[in-house]
């Protein structure tokens, strides 16, 4: 199929990906972004489209696992840790601001170690404790996923190694 008909082909099937959006961000704003990242991700993997599937069934999978992984990294950004008795987790947007000197040390020695360990470690971990997930992380730094995999995985060993005292 040549680009031609397949930009034609994506742009008759485009309108029911609109109310899609809306109905999954429950935003208009997030449900336009999250239109256009699925249109791009469609022009960008073309190749992957097979002449004659459902083109409609492929756009909305195409939404839907943006959505997905928008939604896991909103999570892990919002996510706080309460130090209440039962250590519950608080899904908030509200900051909270303790002045506590010993978590600040123990902050301090984590990031120095982070640092520390060797860049071909440090730059994926860095990545998927910012919430990235491994695919993702692949692709970035053009990488096969079983390699990005193992230097999280010695990364961790590393700094485990550091930090244990």
């Amino acid at each position: 199929m040549s680009t031609i008909e397949f930009n034609e082909l994506l742009l008759s099937h485009a309108d029911p990906l609109r109310p899609f959006a809306v109905s999954l961000a429950n935003d208009k704003e997030i449900a336009r972004d999250l239109f256009q990242e699925t249109m791009y991700k469609a022009l960008a993997n073309q190749d992957k489209y097979n002449t004659g599937t459902n083109i409609t069934a492929w756009l909305f999978t195409i939404m839907r696992n943006i959505f997905i992984n928008y939604y896991r990294r909103k999570i892990v950004q919002r996510t706080i840790f309460d130090n209440a008795m039962y250590e519950t987790m608080i899904n908030s947007d509200k900051i909270i601001v303790n002045n506590n000197g010993e978590g600040s040390l123990q902050l301090a020695e984590i990031h120095k170690a982070i640092y520390q360990v060797p860049q071909i470690f440090k730059i994926p971990f860095l990545l998927y404790f910012e919430g990235y997930r491994y695919i993702e992380i692949s692709e970035l730094l053009n990488e096969p996923l079983g390699t990005i995999k193992s230097r999280i995985h010695f990364a961790r060993k590393l700094l485990k190694k550091q930090l244990d005292r």
